[in-house]
């Protein structure tokens, strides 16, 4: 479906998890200072992995949060699938049988949750697909993925003059955004005079098997034949570049490299010049909204035709969706971005070596 038919709104993790399931509940001595929506009902998430830094920084911290703000008596159950989707599914299981009356799940793989709805689903619970589609799903929340594609491609195409041969690294096969990232990526790349060397999906986004892959490259091309790389996130990212130190090349001779998530480490390495850009996308935004409409359908309401952050609902594949915009970050708007929407502070990036990067972009 093209991107084109979306209505777009403006705007823009690694700790370890325990395997058992965290409660977060709140007394009836803390309802009175509370919201008034959920009336005491219980809402899963359940998030795919750890190996990306925003599930556990960002993503479940600020659903929770949102969700305490809007109804203090709300239980939540929280599982990560640690990229296991069997392991998923049992999860997904364990809260029905404790009562969940709404799922917000981020799939490990979006084929197979198909089933993990159709479950949730049997006994009346509503899911909504949390950044990651799933067909069947009650409702969607994203960001506009091949536009994240695209704008990655444009940037790395702008920062090497539209010539020269490039190294791509997408994302899990099992992850429909990593499709949709990539069709992005191609639609720029296949028209422009770059030439893909290789191409690599990488089945668990991990930085790890992205330094080794692209250390394997680099057994058979030279590191001057690899004007660019396009790397579908920052942990990736992070892994190509440690690859590309590792085999000497000097750090102001490193080839234009793409990102996406807006990691710390990954503006830090933008300021002082290692990476090329990412991508912000406001998780804030994202999780908010998810909140928003779990405690809506757990008290029995229709989900906001527009929500309290202005996102207005839409359709996705016949699925009702609300759709978010990401941002292009480069060493140029940092300040303008994530440190503006209050998703870092400045102490958070300037921290030792990239000081003095910080004061030469403007950021205190």
């Amino acid at each position: 479906m093209s991107t084109s038919t979306f209505h777009r709104a403006a705007g823009f993790g690694a700790a370890v998890v325990l395997g058992a399931i965290t409660l977060t509940a709140c007394g009836a001595n803390e309802a009175e200072d509370g919201g008034e929506g959920g009336g005491g009902a219980t809402i899963a998430l359940l998030l795919p992995e750890t190996a990306t830094t925003r599930y556990e920084e960002h993503d479940r911290p600020l659903f929770e949060a949102k969700v305490e703000e809007l109804c203090s008596d709300c239980e939540i159950l929280y599982q990560n699938a640690d990229q296991d989707e069997s392991k998923q599914a049992e999860q997904l299981t364990s809260v029905l049988d404790q009562g969940a009356d709404v799922v917000v799940l981020d799939p490990v793989n979006f084929e197979t949750a198909a089933g993990m709805v159709d479950e949730a689903q049997s006994q009346d619970v509503p899911v909504i697909a949390y950044d990651r589609f799933i067909e069947n799903a009650d409702y969607y929340m994203s960001f506009d993925n091949e536009t994240v594609g695209r704008l990655q491609a444009e940037a790395l195409v702008e920062a090497m003059g539209d010539e020269g041969s490039i190294l791509m690294l997408n994302g899990a096969p099992s992850d429909p955004n990593a499709a949709q990232f990539k069709a992005g990526a191609h639609s720029v790349i296949d028209e422009s005079g770059l030439t893909v060397l290789a191409e690599f999906d990488n089945p668990d986004w991990s930085p790890e098997q992205a330094q080794q892959w692209t250390t394997d490259q680099l057994n058979k091309y030279d590191p001057s034949e690899i004007d660019g790389v396009y790397a579908a996130n920052d942990g990736q990212a992070g892994g190509v570049i440690a690859a590309l130190t590792g085999a000497d090349v000097p750090a102001d001779a490193l080839p234009p490299v793409t990102g996406q998530d807006a990691e710390i480490a990954a503006i830090q390495r933008i300021l002082v010049g290692e990476q090329a850009m990412t991508i912000y996308k406001s998780i804030k935004l994202e999780a908010e909204t998810a909140a928003e409409v779990a405690v809506a359908l757990a008290d029995g309401e229709e989900a906001p035709a527009t929500t309290e952050t202005g996102v207005e609902q839409t359709d996705f594949e016949g699925v009702p969706s609300y759709i978010f915009d990401p941002v292009v970050v480069t060493a140029d708007n940092v300040n303008d971005t994530v440190i503006a929407d209050g998703f870092y502070e400045a102490s958070d990036i300037c921290t030792g070596d990239y000081v003095e990067a910080c004061e030469a972009a403007g950021i205190s």
